[in-house]
């Protein structure tokens, strides 16, 4: 079986500030190497995966969520990804401002890699990224087909 090549890191964020600072921190702090496509909106995210044909979908190397997006919200998102055949294995990284316990939970129950709260502070908010980019791109060893 030929192995699936990934090829891009995939934000979905609805926030400016907090979706260029992820940007900012991946490719200027990491250097990250691919491309990192924005979404913006949970409705947007679930077109952008499902509503194309087979031979064009994304093979994202993970997945970064907010999770109180406009339109569908980032659980949804979540559930279906997970449910997906194609995007199951994808790393999907929650990361968001919501340190609610039934999130957490809700996140990891229908199947979040991790969870992540965006810290408030600049250096801290550039640092989690810098680890979380690490971690993901560097440490962890993906499933491939």
């Amino acid at each position: 079986m030929r192995e699936q090549e990934y090829n891009e890191i995939i934000l979905i964020e609805d926030n400016p500030t907090d979706m260029e600072l992820t940007i900012d921190s991946l490719l200027e702090i990491n250097k990250v190497q691919g491309p990192i496509h924005v979404l913006e909106d949970g409705q947007q995210a679930l077109d952008y995966f499902f509503n194309q044909p087979e031979n064009n979908r994304p093979n994202p190397k993970f997945i970064v969520l907010d999770l109180k997006l406009p339109k569908v919200n980032g659980l949804e998102v979540l559930r279906e990804l997970k449910k997906s055949e194609k995007y199951k294995d994808v790393p999907v990284i929650i990361l968001t401002s919501s340190n609610e316990n039934s999130d957490i939970v809700d996140a990891y129950r229908f199947g979040a890699n991790s969870y992540v709260v965006k810290p408030v502070n600049f250096m801290q908010f550039t640092e989690t990224i810098s680890k979380m980019a690490l971690y993901w791109l560097l440490l962890n060893k993906p499933v491939k087909n």
